[in-house]
């Protein structure tokens, strides 16, 4: 059993405007709908379990119906943090599914993660029991201790990676590991992504290549930056290269469906 667990709990401040930024749209669809497209046509996932703002669950529940979102089995509020939405999704999970089901962890409004990603992370669990998706640093990193005023550490570059989504584990393994954190920090103070959790708790975690298009959509030039990835990808399929895994399993979803 592979589920999709997706947060999209977030009021979009750094965006702007009016709209939580994962239900803004893009070529004609939600942020967040492109997000679950993704989960919904890939052959390996079954189910789906989102967090979302209280207030916007019939309004993703009429979504999940326009566009035939079949695998979404569960929505619910989010929580007061990113990682705090996402408990609450791996708990209603939880209530349908064993502890050895694979949860992947991803971000809603992170709509461009590849096929061949979600199926990697698949495998890295089934291999090592966890996956985080990540890409190598091309530019320098750097480390300052006050605020940004001056250098005080330069890691190696060809050690340094940028960690993405998804981040994938056994269900029962991230939500004792969500518990255990929960228990000496409930506000999640300084946790940033299931990484983190796993790290301050001593256990190793597995990297995967991510592809370097999966960008998280947080500012208005990460939309223009969308837009033009999407372009990319429909230019792919328009001259045959590319994709080729991704439009046959679209082709049999759709036979199937």
């Amino acid at each position: 059993m592979n589920i999709a667990v997706i947060f999209a709990g977030g009021n979009g401040k750094r965006m702007g405007g009016g709209v939580p930024k994962q239900f803004l749209e893009i070529n004609g669809k939600p942020i967040l709908v492109h997000t679950l497209l993704l989960f919904e046509q890939h052959h390996l996932i079954d189910k789906i379990y989102l967090a979302v703002i209280k207030e916007y669950i019939p309004y993703v529940r009429a979504l999940a119906q326009e566009y035939g979102i079949k695998k979404l089995c569960g929505v619910v509020p989010g929580g007061d943090s990113s990682q705090d939405s996402i408990y609450r999704g791996l708990l209603a999970a939880r209530e349908e599914n064993p502890d050895d089901a694979i949860a992947l962890i991803h971000d809603g409004v992170r709509p461009f993660i590849s096929y061949d990603v979600i199926t990697d992370n698949i495998k890295s669990v089934e291999e090592f029991g966890s996956a985080i998706t990540s890409t190598l640093c091309y530019e320098t990193v750097l480390i300052s201790k006050d605020e940004g005023k001056s250098v005080a550490e330069m890691p190696v570059r060809k050690e340094c990676y940028s960690a993405q989504a998804p981040q994938s584990f056994r269900l029962g393994d991230i939500i004792a590991a969500h518990d255990q954190i929960r228990a000496k920090n409930p506000e999640y103070e300084d946790v940033v992504d299931a990484c983190t959790i796993m790290k301050s708790l001593g256990k190793d975690v597995h990297l995967i290549q991510g592809n370097r298009g999966n960008i998280k959509v947080t500012t208005p030039e990460d939309v223009y930056m969308f837009r033009s990835l999407l372009s990319y990808q429909e230019n792919e399929q328009a001259f045959g290269f590319g994709l080729t895994e991704k439009i046959r399993s679209k082709i049999h979803y759709y036979m199937q469906n």
